[in-house]
């Protein structure tokens, strides 16, 4: 298939995109740049610089006649403290550019349709683990923009026979081949912990220790991005035609963040500074998904659900990034 990948050159985006040209398939990525990296583009891909809104028409044609099979939609504004403080970026980055991405494809005749979703959509939940039949009340304007997103996309499913899965993460992590994570504003846990090893980070702050969890840190569901990007594969070979499918992905195991320090010393070999914060506002205690409905429709099974294996493999992209930073100042 001839694949259009928006946010190609992002963590998430240029993993599935290695994913698709292994298994065959031609990949062209659009990606700004304003948060993602022009060396994560994969080696096969082509690539489109620019914002998706504004070139994605041009990509994909106005005749009516497909020029792609398929379009999987990473580009989104992620930063969930951000969009508190600038909803504006969010409900214009994300809901505006998807609808025009949206508008493109209806004018260009592509059908199929991967999107990049979240577990925000559900807000603080009443139980754990979480289906996807739990009520959405995001907390967030993040949170908030995926999920009318979701709700932009239903309607041009039923409308305009898109056939559309949104797919809501929990916490990705790990790495695949010389894909990673590599932000210029870190708030995921791992790498954090990760840059605490490297001497990036003066230490990790542990935000509550009261949880009613075990061991008293609070509890999130850690997926490998080479599962994601498995997943992403099967969603869009068993696309259906004027339906629009919603599903969890995750472990279907949680790790406290104590546990998930430790799986970093252990990796590392290396002390890991900690201090112990309050709570912050908005944070559940558990946050695991149900993926049951994704293994059973889409034949989907996590394989890298180890945390030390998880770990493992950021760690070892984060020491491959540092040694071509190094050899790029030499």
């Amino acid at each position: 298939m001839k694949l259009l990948v928006t946010g190609g050159a992002g963590y998430v985006g240029s993993v599935c995109s290695t994913v698709l040209l292994e298994r065959g398939h031609e990949v062209v990525i659009i990606d700004d740049l304003s948060t993602g990296n022009a060396d994560a583009v994969p080696l096969g891909a082509e690539f489109v610089e620019g914002d998706v809104a504004e070139v994605v028409s041009d990509v994909l044609g106005t005749s009516g006649t497909p020029r792609f099979d398929g379009v999987l939609h990473f580009a989104a504004q992620s930063l969930v403290g951000e969009s508190v403080q600038f909803p504006e970026k969010y409900w214009r980055g994300n809901v505006v550019t998807t609808l025009e991405l949206l508008e493109a494809m209806r004018h260009s005749g592509t059908r199929k349709l991967v999107f990049s979703s979240t577990a925000a959509t559900y807000g603080e939940p009443e139980h754990s683990p979480i289906t996807e039949a739990d009520p959405t009340r995001p907390t967030n304007p993040y949170g908030a923009t995926k999920l009318a997103i979701d709700h932009a996309i239903t309607s041009y499913s039923v409308a305009h026979s898109l056939a559309a899965t949104s797919l809501r993460y929990f916490n990705v992590a790990g790495a695949y081949k010389s894909a990673g994570e590599n932000r210029v504003v870190e708030t995921h846990l791992i790498p954090l912990v990760l840059q605490v090893a490297l001497g990036q980070r003066e230490k990790i702050s542990i935000f509550g220790t009261d949880w009613p969890t075990p061991d008293g840190t609070a509890i999130r569901d850690y997926i490998h991005v080479l599962d994601l990007a498995e997943a992403h594969v099967l969603a869009l070979e068993s696309s259906i035609e004027g339906r629009h499918r919603i599903y969890n992905l995750g472990s279907g195991a949680g790790f406290s963040v104590r546990e998930v320090i430790s799986a970093c010393a252990r990796v590392t070999g290396l002390p890991i500074a900690v201090e112990d914060a309050p709570r912050r506002a908005g944070d559940p205690a558990v946050l695991v998904a149900s993926s049951d409905r994704a293994i059973a429709d889409l034949g989907w099974r996590p394989e890298h659900t180890d945390l030390d294996e998880i770990v493992a493999d950021a760690w070892a992209y984060l020491q491959e990034l540092g040694d071509r930073s190094h050899a790029a100042r030499r």
